[in-house]
């Protein structure tokens, strides 16, 4: 499970995405992010649906990459369609014991899960096609104004590059460590709930440790070569936006407004 989670992973490959300005990339993900939350009826649904192959296709990433970050929150997604199942008012589809399924809560859920579902593979889509050096030098470009009225745009683009960089650094050796205790006899798949977490505890502290370990040798590292914030920082990559961004941001602002439409349909 642990080496399913995509965030911070970049596949490298040859595709329109891929080469797209990243600034274009996180600004066209914000839309869809919101736009998933106005999605109501099944058209909706469909053509959101419907768009994300479009684009997962486009990316040239294989889709069992994207459709992988799904699996460490699919618990999370059948407990919510079964909590919306079973709490949605309206008439009873069966009944079991003082709780009822309806079919009001079987739609609602059915909803939250699509919600969750394309939300996860639409950001996963811009990790996999944007390497973190590049979302965190975008988002500096994003928030520079802002370091008008005082806001540190450098540092804060730095401490997401960082996070996102030791994402799958720490999920390796979360999955290192586990595989070391359960070869010295620690058992984290049986037994109730309160021993799983005490069987956690013995992954937790040395992954703290190395944590701690990984940022005091970061920190050396960066002082080693002289890193003084953002000030005369250059870049060996200059950003630029062209034609092809702006036709892309077009296509998502027009795929939005047919999402709209859609929506006002269900209510004419």
């Amino acid at each position: 499970m642990l080496k399913d989670i995509s965030l911070g992973r970049f596949y490298p490959a040859e595709s329109p995405l891929h080469r797209m300005d990243p600034r274009a990339k996180i600004l066209a993900t914000l839309v869809l992010m919101v736009l998933v939350f106005l999605a109501n009826n099944v058209w909706s649904f469909v053509a959101y649906g419907l768009f994300s192959a479009f684009c997962i296709a486009l990316s040239r990433v294989p889709p069992i990459h994207v459709f992988k970050s799904l699996k460490p929150i699919l618990f999370l997604i059948v407990f919510a369609f079964l909590l919306n199942v079973f709490s949605g008012k309206g008439d009873a589809i069966f009944t079991i014991g003082p709780v009822s399924a309806t079919w009001e809560g079987l739609w609602t859920g059915l909803r939250m899960a699509a919600r969750l579902i394309l939300l996860i593979t639409t950001s996963s889509l811009l990790t996999l096609t944007t390497t973190p050096i590049l979302v965190a030098d975008a988002m500096e470009r994003m928030m520079k104004p802002l370091q008008k009225i005082g806001f540190p745009a450098h540092e804060m683009a730095m401490m997401m590059s960082i996070a996102l960089r030791f994402v799958p650094t720490l999920v390796e050796e979360t999955d290192k460590i586990m595989k070391a205790q359960s070869s010295r006899g620690a058992d984290y798949d049986t037994g109730g709930i309160l021993r799983r977490a005490r069987g956690l505890v013995s992954v937790l502290v040395p992954l703290f440790i190395g944590s701690f370990r990984r940022a005091d040798e970061l920190a050396v590292a960066m002082e080693a070569r002289c890193y003084r914030g953002g000030e005369g920082r250059t870049r060996l990559r200059v950003m630029k936006t062209a034609g092809r961004d702006y036709a892309a941001f077009a296509v998502v602002l027009a795929f939005s407004a047919v999402v709209v439409w859609l929506e006002f349909l269900r209510f004419a």
